[in-house]
């Protein structure tokens, strides 16, 4: 794991790109999140995150599962907290490994799991007055 973060800054894909380099990899996967403008058929005008004290010790126990689990050579995930706008980098996790087969299902594996669950809250507001909290993001 070269790079495993909660950050209140804005993210970025080259630092995550460069995070798994690895000259054995002959296949990198990145997942990019990012803040859309709707949800639901709902405009959203304002998005939050916000996370649990205990998010980035668990960022690094899924990310030590999927390490177990492929041959990953390389592995980062990095989540954004605070308010965000709409096109905002939201989460970047990348994997490397020597294969492309096997970094595409590290990495979906990786965000999967960190999505379902890492502690991290999505508070949405909408264009109509309503809010939504989403319980992991």
């Amino acid at each position: 794991m070269k790079l495993i973060g909660i950050r209140e800054s804005a993210l970025s894909v080259d630092e995550v790109f460069a995070a798994v380099g690895d000259d054995a990899a002959g296949g990198i996967a990145l997942f990019v999140g990012t803040v859309r403008n709707h949800d639901g058929g709902v405009d959203v005008d304002a998005l939050g995150y916000s996370c649990h004290p205990s998010a980035e010790s668990e960022m690094r126990r899924i990310a030590e599962k999927v390490v177990a689990e492929y041959p990953v050579r390389a592995l980062a995930a990095v989540h954004r907290v605070g308010d965000l706008r709409v096109g905002d980098l939201a989460v970047v996790v990348g994997v490397s490994c020597p294969h492309r087969g096997d970094a595409f299902e590290a990495c979906r594996k990786l965000i999967d799991d960190l999505k379902h669950e890492v502690p991290i809250w999505k508070h949405q507001k909408f264009s109509d007055g309503t809010e939504e909290w989403v319980g992991a993001c």
